[in-house]
């Protein structure tokens, strides 16, 4: 995987945002904070009034023709619908054949967006997780053919707006990149649970242990984002004195269960990826 250039933004788009959920607001939010836009056409039928009060520059729509007579002025079309509602899911009719379309839709292959759009747009396929809300995201994208370095730019800018940003070498890739870091916070924070729990359980009082186990991986995470040169397991080794606390714990963690979990736990969810890009 490539990482896109650390680079501010040299300009403001206008996009078009279908769906309006979570990460279409982390987006949306994350775009605003790094003056990415120039305006924001929001479409979600669903959409709650005033959801875009805080967002300079944004209007929602919701009904077909009030959004479709913007479509000639997009820079970019940004796909962030629930991949079930894809297959119901309305193009506008006038929608330049050079527009680019990033999808967020997790299964949804550059194929399958490719053919909603009668295989003539630019397609980007892009899976965030939610860390980007808070721009500390992580978000891997992959191109069809008809995607040039300018369509490339201005999905750096909008992805690096959330926080780190790559390409893939390929979209063979996009199945294991959903397991690991579309779906790894689930882990972390389940992480931060267990942690949690054993400290209950070693006596300590369960809002006393949360904040514990929440600081400590909050720190942890940060303290591998700031030493980025150092191995990961320069930084364990650091915390580890022989024969001490730390190497007594790690000596369960160590005995190849915990990574035989992991693997398993990254196989499962990869293949579920692979399942749904398949139905």
């Amino acid at each position: 995987m490539t990482a896109s250039a650390e680079k501010q933004p040299n300009k403001s788009y206008k996009i078009c945002l279908a769906g309006f959920g979570k990460m279409g607001l982390a987006m949306a939010k994350s775009w605003a904070r790094s003056g990415l836009i120039e305006r924001l056409d929001i479409f979600d039928p669903f959409a709650a009034d005033g959801a875009a009060n805080n967002i300079s520059n944004a209007h929602i729509f919701k009904n077909n023709n009030d959004y479709f007579n913007h479509a000639r002025d997009w820079d970019i079309f940004v796909l962030a619908i629930k991949p079930q509602t894809f297959d119901e899911f309305i193009i506008p009719s006038n929608l330049p054949e050079s527009l680019p379309v990033l999808s967020i839709m997790a299964g949804k292959t550059l194929a399958d967006i490719s053919l909603k759009f009668n295989g003539q747009n630019p397609v980007i396929r892009a899976m965030p997780n939610t860390p980007a809300s808070i721009g500390m995201g992580m978000t891997v994208a992959v191109s069809n053919t008809r995607t040039t370095a300018t369509h490339k730019s201005t999905v750096d800018d909008l992805m690096s707006a959330m926080g780190k940003f790559l390409w893939a070498k390929s979209e063979g890739d996009m199945n294991a990149v959903t397991a690991l870091s579309g779906s790894g916070p689930a882990y972390v924070f389940y992480m931060i649970e267990a942690m949690a729990k054993a400290g209950i359980n070693a006596g300590l009082d369960a809002d006393f242990a949360m904040e514990l186990a929440r600081q400590t991986v909050t720190g942890a995470g940060a303290l591998s984002q700031s030493e980025g040169q150092t191995p990961i397991k320069v930084l364990r080794e650091n915390v580890t004195s022989p024969h001490g606390t730390t190497a007594a714990g790690l000596a369960v963690l160590m005995d190849g269960q915990f990574q035989d979990i992991m693997h398993e736990t990254i196989k499962r969810a990869a293949n579920r990826s692979k399942e749904l890009s398949e139905t």
